[in-house]
């Protein structure tokens, strides 16, 4: 006997064990939830790098006013020859048969160390150009890490009050099938007393099956979305979201007010202005590059008892350089940078008018979303009553069995219609927020939202 009992307690051994490994669901606010991402996020990370490096290289530019020292050192072979003319000296020379002029030959090894310093007075506008492109650089590189991280606001309202929605949807379709189950077994009670027929149950039966079906469909499109939101959030298990689907039922503002927020704070925009300055510093170097340059400089030689006899020990003085002729076609590479200028202006313009025809947009689904919901909100009401009077009247032989039937999914729909109007609400919020530059707002109207869906 202990031996045919020891498979199945192996098997309860196993699946507690199991059941112990798996990690508890952890509850999160929206705003936690947010704050983990923010911590979690490779692109958010990406994006930090990105902007550290461009600060880094601004840094870096600051400083190209200051004199550049530099150490060279040549080990080389070289050969020196020179003719002395004797002058005056020349009837004595010959005299002693020395041949004129004077042929010196030298061909030996040096090392050759040189320290030299070079400070730049006047380089035509290429530091204050360089200067500014990184500013701008920054300031690009700035815009581009506020566009991610408003971006992320926006995918995370998505992921997280998806998963809030189909737990509603759970929850509704749950209720329908208990509900049809609960008829059923009246329609069969009826059947049996004479007051239902076998088409009556058999519509029971026929709606009873499709609710479990829905209510099937429902729970696997909730494990997806938790799963997605869990691996968005790298939480590495089940996440419970603590913040329920809302909405506001009075306007957020006027869609002027927000298309003119769009256009001051919008970081793509802030980015493209960026990009356009960084294309007028592109032209101010072009331009520099057909100015001469003045600097100072100062040389000295190390090793000076090795010296050649044309080399100076030190030497300290003002150079000016110009070029004339290049094979680089400076007049065209200045005519490319305005090209370039030209083409960030235009994106800018674009840019602009895209974020308006967003903002636009956003708000009218917006507004469409609030208004579905509060009519939603208040037929509910009617079709929970329209339920009563329906199962009321069926258990009197005033209705029949496809009238319940009827009135219990009209609920059902009503319910998830109206969740779906505050999901579609908080997406669209989380959008106009995002184009506006004020994703940062999203928790406020959380907070201040007077109406919660909970399921």
């Amino acid at each position: 006997m202990r031996r045919f009992m020891l498979g199945p307690m192996l098997l309860l051994a196993t699946a507690t064990g199991h059941a112990q490994e798996m990690p508890a669901p952890v509850e999160l606010t929206f705003e936690q939830a947010h704050a983990r991402l923010e911590q979690v996020s490779d692109a958010l990370a990406a994006a930090d790098a990105n902007l550290r490096g461009k600060q880094d290289l601004a840094d870096a530019s600051r400083r190209m006013r200051l004199p550049e020292l530099s150490l060279e050192a040549r080990y080389m072979e070289f050969q020196k020859t020179l003719e002395l003319p004797p002058g005056s000296l020349a009837p004595v020379a010959e005299a002693f048969g020395i041949d004129s002029p004077l042929r010196f030959r030298q061909r030996d090894w040096r090392m050759r160390p040189m320290v030299t310093a070079v400070l730049p007075l006047y380089t035509g506008g290429q530091i204050p150009a360089a200067r500014g492109a990184a500013a701008a650089a920054v300031r690009e590189a700035d815009a581009e890490r506020a566009q991610q991280a408003q971006r992320l606001v926006s995918e995370l309202v998505e992921a997280y009050f998806g998963l809030r929605l189909a737990e509603q949807a759970v929850a509704v379709r749950r209720e329908i099938r208990d509900g049809m189950e609960r008829h059923l077994a009246h329609t069969a009670l009826l059947e049996r007393e004479g007051f239902a027929t076998r088409a009556q149950r058999m519509q029971a039966t026929v709606a009873r099956d499709g609710s479990e079906r829905e209510y099937r469909k429902a729970v696997n499109e909730r494990d997806a979305a938790s799963a997605g939101l869990a691996l968005m959030l790298r939480s590495g298990g089940p996440l419970v979201p603590a913040t329920p689907l809302f909405v506001d039922s009075a306007p957020v503002g006027t869609l002027e007010e927000f298309t003119r927020a769009a256009l001051d704070n919008h970081p793509q925009l802030a980015q493209l202005r960026a990009l356009d300055a960084q294309a007028g510093e592109g032209v101010r170097a072009q331009q520099a590059a057909l100015k001469p340059q003045v600097f100072l400089f100062g040389q000295y030689d190390l090793h000076r008892e090795d010296a050649l006899l044309t080399d100076p020990d030190w030497a300290f003085g003002v150079g000016v350089k110009y070029t004339f002729l290049s094979g680089r076609d400076r007049p065209r590479r200045i005519s490319a940078a305005r090209a370039q200028q030209d083409q960030a202006q235009a994106a800018l313009r674009e840019a602009q008018n895209r974020v308006a025809i967003g903002v636009a947009q956003a708000w009218n689904a917006l507004e469409t979303a609030r208004q579905q919901y509060l009519l939603q909100d208040s037929s509910i009401g009617h079709a929970r009553e329209n339920l009563r009077l329906q199962e009321l009247s069926f258990r009197e032989g005033q209705s029949t069995s496809l009238d319940v039937i009827d009135a219990r999914l009209g609920l059902g729909g009503a319910l998830v219609e109206r969740a779906r109007a505050a999901f579609e609400y908080d997406v669209a919020l989380a959008r106009l927020l995002e184009l506006s530059g004020q994703s940062a707002r999203f928790a406020d109207h959380i907070r201040r939202a007077d109406h919660k869906v909970l399921p």
